[in-house]
């Protein structure tokens, strides 16, 4: 069975998408990388240097077969958002940016409302936007409306590694989407990746939890076992829970011992 997930004209046979930040080195980060077996990878602009292709960073990530993603994070509104997205199109020759708005530095929580400006600006000069966002249903139907490629709600406050505590509201934007869903932030486990991708979402990011475990590059061919797990059960159809109440046996009640 071939189930590839497309964006901005790209397709990937793998769901599992890596951020780059938090690995005690950059060959600890390359080796994750490929145990992952991912196709997207996320590279911070204020992190690299963008003119110098040598740069260790870069280095570590290029790949024929790997769309680097770069990301705004870092900058304070809309304006910042579009100039950093600009630079990178020239620096990176990709169309492809992951919007990152949040002028907090204690929360790093998306700004929705200048999340929804850059994306239709951006959107409207031809990138392929990857807005991270609140898990508000009704501000990805916005995103998507703007052009989002797709959306990127938060499972948890960044880096917390808490899991799905947007569920709820997760499960509302999934089934609404007319672009894929990629859950952002908060993923701390391999069950947590697996319950999102049984739900629906088209894919995960993760990064904190595979760059701060003890074995990295286990972790990240956990991460991808549990993405392609849950994808398969999404796929074959989850049986409906129950309460207790209505509990049903899985083999007939027959009077066999009467």
């Amino acid at each position: 069975m071939t189930d590839t997930l497309t964006i901005g004209g790209r397709s990937f046979a793998s769901r599992l998408f890596l951020g780059t930040g938090k690995f005690r080195s950059n060959e600890e980060m390359a080796a994750a990388i490929a145990a992952s077996g991912t196709e997207m990878v996320t590279v911070a602009m204020k992190r690299v240097d963008a003119d110098d292709r040598d740069d260790d960073l870069l280095a570590h990530v290029r790949r024929p077969d790997i769309q680097l993603l770069p990301n705004t994070s870092g900058v304070r509104d809309a304006d910042e958002a579009v100039f950093a997205a600009t630079l990178a199109r020239e620096a990176f020759g990709t169309p492809f940016v992951k919007l990152e708005i949040h002028p907090d530095p204690r929360h790093l929580l998306p700004d929705s409302v200048e999340t929804l400006r850059a994306t239709e600006r951006l959107a409207a000069d031809g990138f392929i936007v990857l807005p991270y966002c609140q898990a508000d249903p009704t501000l990805c139907k916005r995103l998507e409306e703007a052009g989002a490629a797709a959306v990127m709600p938060l499972g948890a406050p960044i880096g917390t590694n808490m899991g799905l505590r947007t569920r709820d509201f997760l499960e509302i934007i999934i089934a609404d989407a007319a672009v894929p869903v990629i859950i952002d932030a908060g993923i701390g486990a391999p069950s947590h990746a697996a319950a999102a991708m049984e739900m629906g979402a088209s894919a995960c990011l993760v990064n904190t939890a595979i760059a701060v475990a003890g074995n990295p590059v286990a972790m990240a061919r956990a991460f991808a076992d549990a993405v392609r797990c849950g994808r398969e059960a999404y796929l074959a159809g989850l049986a409906q829970t129950g309460s207790v109440m209505q509990a049903e046996a899985s083999s007939p009640l027959t009077a066999f011992l009467d």
